[in-house]
């Protein structure tokens, strides 16, 4: 019997409590506020089809921010046992898909306080067509750029060879790729290149590649004598690597010069001019103290006058 009664004036206090909330004049105050009509929306007659008023505003706006905590909870979860490279990665992928989850809360969201997505579309088609067109080439480096950290064929550290252009590969981000070339500048690469264009690679397979110099001397010289030198001087050099050694090849018999090429494994192909600079200046040393001639092209003119006094030239190649 006491608990009931103590029940009952609970009920009382409360309906008291909300009549006073009710019949307050700040509480009415607050209602006609929320429920303040900011615009309108009219169809061709002028007939009101839907309205957007305050409240909409702050429902829309606490759905972002929950969406907000929602996905950094997600990107923790997700992220907490990944290795520091993954999670690299991952966070940019993520700043992309977290801006396509945020279009959708935003447009499901407005759709569900009464308004007509469509009808918003509609009527604001030519202008997303322009923006569409101008944003084209950004979607694409866009989405090149996730296809680029997805299947890894490109690591920060990488040394890639792009429409001529060599470099190492100094950042990745969702729109271009940051690269330093030999020269210490810097180039920067929009990622839907990488789709339209053939890459190259130079250490996806490790850090040493295989280089080479090619050289040609003349008809007639000792060529067992060349390839001992050529080894001699690849040898010389202290950046090139003893295992595997490097090997001579005879290329072709050219015009005016028998062809050879020296190749040689290398630890760091992104200065490999450095040591290619030595070995050459070893060959040229080699070749003069061993009386080895590097030939160059020749051309002899002969001037034939007739006896119409027309002069015609003949020129004759040699070695």
């Amino acid at each position: 019997m006491m608990q009931e009664n103590v029940g009952n004036k609970i009920g009382e206090t409360v309906e008291d409590f909300s009549d006073v909330i009710t019949e307050s004049t700040i509480w009415e105050k607050l209602i006609e506020f929320l429920n303040y009509k900011l615009f309108s929306f009219t169809d061709d007659k002028g007939i009101e089809t839907g309205f957007f008023k305050i409240k909409y505003i702050l429902l829309i706006l606490i759905v972002l921010i929950l969406t907000t905590y929602i996905l950094r909870w997600a990107k923790k979860l997700l992220t907490r046992n990944m290795p520091d490279t993954d999670r690299v990665k991952f966070t940019t992928v993520f700043s992309f898909v977290r801006w396509l989850i945020y279009a959708i809360v935003f447009l499901v969201a407005i759709d569900s306080v009464g308004i007509d997505v469509t009808a918003v579309f509609a009527a604001s088609a030519a202008l997303l067509i322009g923006i569409g067109l101008a944003l084209q080439t950004l979607f694409q480096d866009i989405i090149s750029g996730v296809f680029i950290l997805v299947d890894q064929s490109v690591h920060v550290g990488d040394i890639i060879e792009l429409e001529g252009k060599v470099g190492r590969v100094e950042e990745i981000k969702l729109r271009t790729t940051r690269a330093v070339t030999i020269d210490n500048k810097v180039l920067v690469i929009p990622n839907h290149l990488y789709l339209t264009n053939s890459l190259y690679n130079w250490t996806q397979n490790g850090s040493s590649t295989r280089e080479s110099v090619d050289v040609g001397v003349a008809y007639g010289s000792d060529v067992e004598l060349v390839k001992k030198l050529l080894l001699e001087a690849a040898k010389s050099s202290k950046l090139v690597f003893e295992n595997p050694a490097p090997v001579v090849i005879f290329r072709d018999f050219g015009e005016s010069s028998l062809d050879f090429r020296v190749a040689f494994t290398l630890g760091d192909s992104f200065n490999a001019r450095f040591p290619k600079s030595d070995i050459r200046f070893a060959i040229d040393r080699l070749f003069r103290e061993n009386n080895i001639s590097i030939p160059f092209p020749q051309r002899d003119v002969h001037v034939i006058q007739k006896e119409d006094q027309n002069i015609q030239f003949k020129v004759n190649s040699k070695q």
